[in-house]
């Protein structure tokens, strides 16, 4: 950089270098994701093709930038951790968190026409994005783990409300209202050991989002007529 009176401005900035020997993990979020699934016409309540695009997208950002290790993600979210040893661009957090974002963003827009072959893509969709540093491999795990457990209690209230509103006929104010009351006391009860049919049910149902514990094919069968005495419950 050629030497001015100018170069003062480079003391404004902000030192964002991230501290050394912590995991370095990047978290990506969907901007106002839920008006832009029903624009394009997402299935309820998961769209195959709108999860594989996002695969898609995790799988270029990790080509790209090699630093990465490992990355999760669920529904319109993804976490990228990067090498605890790591110094790209010097460990500086807002390296991190552009990079990574940009080139998600960008890999959304190319790669749409791939998974929605029929369905023109009408905005660019955004992305916001942030940087959290573990110092210690239970951390990461208990990262991870908070994660998947919330995609797995997401995809179970989702499952349920869509199986009201498109199978039993309700609003979705009707199917809030019925579930706001019976599934917060069976998250309970399935969390105590006592009641975990709506675990069974969500896992029998996609494999993509079960629980930590997995279900024998030999009992999905069982789980389906579960699931439509849970409709009959609630009806």
């Amino acid at each position: 950089m050629a030497k001015s009176k100018f170069e003062y401005v480079r003391d404004f900035e902000a030192d964002d270098t991230c501290l050394p020997n912590c995991w370095v993990v990047t978290r990506l979020d969907g901007r106002n994701f839920h008006r832009f699934a029903e624009q394009h016409g997402f299935s309820k309540p998961n769209d195959d093709r709108a999860l594989h695009l996002m695969t898609k997208c995790a799988q270029t950002v990790m080509q790209e930038l090699e630093d990465i290790v490992m990355a999760y993600g669920q529904s319109d979210e993804y976490s990228f951790v990067f090498k605890k040893k790591s110094n790209w661009f010097k460990r500086r957090a807002s390296k991190f968190m552009t990079h990574v974002v940009s080139q998600f963003a960008s890999s959304y827009v190319f790669y749409w026409k791939d998974y929605f072959k029929d369905q023109p893509l009408l905005y660019p969709p955004g992305f916001d994005g942030r940087v959290v540093l573990y110092p210690s491999n239970q951390n990461l795990k208990d990262y991870l783990s908070w994660r998947q457990a919330d995609c797995h209690i997401n995809n179970l209230y989702n499952t349920v409300f869509w199986m009201l509103v498109q199978r039993s006929g309700l609003t979705p104010v009707q199917a809030q209202d019925r579930l706001q009351d019976t599934f917060t006391a069976d998250l309970t009860k399935s969390k105590e050991g006592t009641n975990a049919r709506f675990l069974k049910v969500a896992t029998a149902l996609d494999p993509s989002f079960k629980s930590l514990k997995c279900l024998p094919k030999s009992e999905r069968d069982e789980m389906q007529s579960m699931l439509s005495d849970i409709l009959k419950e609630q009806s």
